[in-house]
């Protein structure tokens, strides 16, 4: 370095995202962004993939160690229990105005359930998990009920001998699905059930800091998650697809979106900087569900845009690329990509209040004013009719 030249600071948090900053620990699940690395309460993701069970991951992230089965049939019949909707909650849906969305009426209606618990503002870690416990089996039910009286249909209730996937799919459609879509939605809720400090579990634990109750931190979470940079992704996903018709268009496509310096749904991670590990798994069971449907159309388009996008931009797919073609195979409506989402990550953001509440701060971060100062107050008489709010 010349002796004329200085270092620069690195750029203030609020012009990089928070992008480094550490709100505290946490020993749930970790990225190693340079590999392409993610566990659970260190167990590798892939391993998880071909091994485990939704349940059993849940159990992992609120417990810190895989059940035995005694202990899995216990859980799971824990989550049986409280699978059913309160009365009052279908009232709430069937009231809800058409013009919302999926996620607008989940939002509202987990929102709403804090009103039905006795227990809503106990501390306890027994009143914690039994929260847990409802929230991570109702929001699968709350998303079923509301699509089947959107479509002029009765509400379906939940069969006791399924597990989250299989009783979801059975509740959304009203027929109970063979074992690979069972499997395959089952292998998704594991890949998307944490993934460290990411917007919505970020915003739970903010509302959860301040001993607001976990219905509230749920909400929290889901508002955030509802967004297109952060869940909504995947839905951007297969309207991209859906546009591009054909797998003979995708590269003209793609070139014609960077040539716009438009980004791409599905590509690029604010932590990985390498192969999403949860991408490499979508990617199989994507090839295996569109086999055994018939129609491999999307993902083989979506193959094709990842090798566009990487030719021309070196660019990583995110775990959105291939959940849009393993929904939308499975015959999951585009407005509920984002809310299969919830379904599987409601089990960590329930993790990370837990984690919370154990040993509770506040969280109250500063900013970094770069507005005027010394600013003299006009009489309302001086001040300029121009200026718009």
């Amino acid at each position: 370095m010349a002796m004329n030249e200085t270092l620069k600071p690195p750029p203030p948090l609020s012009q990089t995202g928070l992008r480094g900053a550490v709100v505290g620990d946490t020993r749930l699940s970790s990225i190693n962004g340079e590999k392409g690395e993610l566990i659970y309460r260190g167990l590798d993701i892939h391993d998880l993939a071909s091994s485990s069970t939704f349940e059993e991951v849940a159990y992992l992230l609120w417990f810190g160690t895989l059940p035995t089965k005694t202990h899995l049939d216990e859980f799971r019949g824990n989550l049986n229990r409280h699978r059913a909707l309160p009365p009052e909650l279908l009232v709430l849906l069937r009231d809800l105005p058409k013009n919302g969305t999926p996620m607008d009426a989940l939002r509202t209606a987990v929102s709403a359930l804090g009103l039905f618990d006795a227990k809503v503002n106990d501390m306890s870690r027994e009143a914690q998990l039994e929260k847990a416990l409802k929230l991570t089996a109702l929001v699968p039910s709350i998303l079923a009920a509301y699509h089947r009286i959107s479509q002029g249909l009765e509400p379906v209730a939940p069969d006791p001998a399924l597990d989250t996937a299989a009783n979801f799919l059975y509740m959304f459609t009203g027929k109970v699905p063979d074992a690979q879509a069972a499997r395959v939605l089952d292998v998704s809720l594991i890949l998307h059930a944490d993934h460290g400090m990411n917007a919505s579990t970020f915003a739970a634990i903010v509302t959860a800091a301040t001993l607001s109750d976990m219905y509230a931190a749920v909400t929290s979470a889901i508002g955030a998650l509802k967004g297109p940079l952060h869940g909504g992704a995947n839905e951007g996903v297969i309207h991209n697809l859906l546009e591009i018709g054909d797998i003979g268009n995708v590269d003209a496509w793609v070139e014609k979106k960077f040539a716009a310096h438009e980004k791409i749904m599905g590509f690029g991670h604010a932590v990985y900087k390498a192969y999403d590990p949860r991408a490499t798994e979508l990617k199989r069971i994507a090839k295996a569900v569109g086999a055994s449907a018939g129609t491999t159309k999307w993902v083989e388009m979506t193959e094709r845009m990842e090798r566009a996008v990487w030719d021309s931009k070196q660019l990583y797919p995110n775990v959105d690329l291939y959940s849009a073609s393993v929904y939308y195979t499975l015959g999951i409506p585009t407005s509920y990509f984002t809310p299969v989402f919830a379904i599987s990550r409601v089990a960590g953001w329930c993790a990370h209040c837990i984690e919370q509440y154990a040993d509770n701060k506040l969280l109250r971060p500063r900013a970094n004013y770069v507005g005027a100062r010394g600013v003299e107050y006009p009489p309302i008489a001086q001040r300029r009719e121009d200026v718009s709010l």
